[in-house]
């Protein structure tokens, strides 16, 4: 089972990552975005660490809300409203539980995943973050490692792909032949959880459900 501490280090370790990538996503978004999606989640996940060390974030609901709400409020553009809503609506799925299965994490995201979808009008295919949230979620019913792997492939599946939503789609085939830095981003997301919860498993082997 997994608790709210279990998801405190889950965004701590996405937030390391950011910081570590966050050049890379930059330099991702700088010819067909505005070269600021590694700053902008940089500050984001910056601030959700504070938020977290900061507030009585008891379960792992209350967790993933609270680091959506603060994406949602101190990063600019699309990426925060999008991100937020990935993680508010997942912490919100899980519901009041001090502790939730594997299984249930994997629903909560999955419902995550479909209100991504749902307020920036994207499809797997568009060249959005969705094209390594989709997979990714998806293969979480075998593990989080498979699912970060699918993640990371999808991300990189994007390259040859004509953007359809988003900044990028201004560009229309210009847009071809880069890596997309939301799809980048996510597929850190999910590298971060299977990181969190290969540690939490070497540590205790019979605590993962």
């Amino acid at each position: 089972m997994r608790d709210a501490e279990f998801f405190r280090r889950w965004m701590t370790a996405a937030g390391a990552a950011v910081e570590r990538e966050a050049d890379r996503l930059t330099e991702l978004d700088s010819p067909i975005g505005d070269a600021d999606h590694g700053s902008n989640l940089l500050r984001g996940f910056t601030a959700v660490r504070a938020a977290l060390e900061a507030g009585p974030a008891a379960t792992p609901g209350a967790v993933l809300q609270l680091a959506g709400r603060t994406l949602i409020s101190t990063v600019g553009g699309a990426s925060g409203p999008l991100y937020g809503t990935l993680l508010r609506r997942t912490g919100k799925d899980l519901g009041e539980a001090a502790e939730v299965s594997d299984e249930e994490v994997r629903k909560a995201l999955y419902a995550g995943v479909g209100a991504v979808a749902q307020l920036g009008g994207a499809a797997p295919g568009d060249k959005t973050m969705l094209d390594a949230l989709v997979p990714g979620v998806a293969a979480l019913s075998a593990s989080y490692r498979v699912a970060a792997d699918a993640a990371e492939g999808g991300a990189r599946a994007t390259v040859p792909m004509l953007a359809r939503k988003g900044r990028a789609s201004y560009l229309g085939e210009r847009s071809i032949g880069h890596q997309d830095p939301g799809a980048t981003s996510s597929a850190l997301l999910l590298a971060a959880l299977a990181d969190t919860a290969d540690a939490a498993d070497a540590a205790d082997p019979a605590g993962s459900a």
